[in-house]
C-alpha cells in the first residue's frame, strides 16, 4: 500500500477538502461539488492485486442461511444482468452513463437468504481493502456485482475480475477485487470509514467525510 497516498487522503478528510457545504435532490444527477470527466481515473490504494481467473474466489458467508464459496465460472454461471448508472468519487470527479454486467445484489440475496438480524454487509476485497454498508443500501435494484465494464471484461486496474457496484453512494463504498462478502448483525467500518471518510457516503447529502 501507498503509505503516503493514505495518509494524503486522511488529511483531506481532517482538512473537509472538497466539501462545498451544500445538498442535493437525488433527482440533481450531478451531486454537489462534483465534476465531470469523459474518462474513469484509476483510484486504489497503490497496489493492483493480480486476480487470475484461477485465483479468484467468492465467499458469501456471516449471518446468512446458505453460505456460497464460487469460482469465477461458478459466478459467471448466476443470473446475470445489465444496467446503466453513474458514478461518483469522493475525489471530486463522476461520470455518467456506464454500462455494466453482473450479478444483481438482489440475486445473489435471494440465493444466500440473509438471517433477520442481519443489519449491515462488510465486503473484503483481494488486497486487504474493506467497506461497509447497511443491508438495505447493499439491497437496492442498481447494486451489481460487476464482471464487464462497456462491453468488456473489467480491467485490473478497475477491480477486475469481480467488484462492487453502489452507484447511489461515493464510490469509495464499491470496493474493487472482490474477495468475501460478508453479512453481519452489527456495523463494521471499512479501511476509509476508520481512517475520517463518512460511514454512510451519500454524495447527494455530501457525505465525504465524518
Amino acid at each position: 500500500m501507498n503509505d503516503k497516498l493514505i495518509e494524503a487522503k486522511q488529511r483531506w478528510a481532517r482538512e473537509g477538502r472538497l466539501l462545498t457545504g451544500t445538498t442535493a435532490d437525488p433527482h440533481d444527477r450531478l451531486p454537489p461539488g462534483q465534476t465531470l470527466v469523459r474518462d474513469w481515473p484509476i483510484m486504489d490504494l497503490g497496489a493492483e492485486p493480480n486476480v487470475t481467473a484461477q485465483k479468484f474466489r467468492l465467499d458469501v458467508d456471516g449471518a446468512v442461511d446458505n453460505r456460497l464459496k464460487l469460482s469465477l465460472d461458478e459466478f459467471q454461471a448466476l443470473p446475470q444482468s445489465d444496467s446503466v448508472s453513474d458514478i461518483h468519487c469522493v475525489t471530486q470527479w463522476s461520470r455518467y452513463d456506464n454500462h455494466w454486467r453482473g450479478v444483481a445484489a438482489r440475486a445473489l440475496l435471494e440465493i444466500v437468504q440473509p438471517k433477520p438480524e442481519a443489519r449491515h454487509v462488510v465486503f473484503h476485497s483481494f488486497d486487504g481493502y474493506t467497506a461497509n454498508v447497511r443491508i438495505e443500501q447493499f439491497d437496492q435494484p442498481d447494486v451489481l456485482l460487476v464482471h464487464a465494464w462497456e462491453g468488456k471484461p473489467l480491467s485490473r486496474a478497475h477491480g477486475g475480475p469481480v467488484r462492487l457496484l453502489i452507484p447511489r453512494l461515493y464510490f469509495w463504498k464499491s470496493a474493487k477485487w472482490l474477495r468475501r462478502i460478508q453479512f453481519t448483525i452489527s456495523d463494521h467500518p471499512g479501511f476509509w470509514e476508520q481512517r475520517g471518510y463518512h460511514n454512510n457516503g451519500d454524495p447527494w447529502l455530501e457525505e465525504r467525510y465524518d
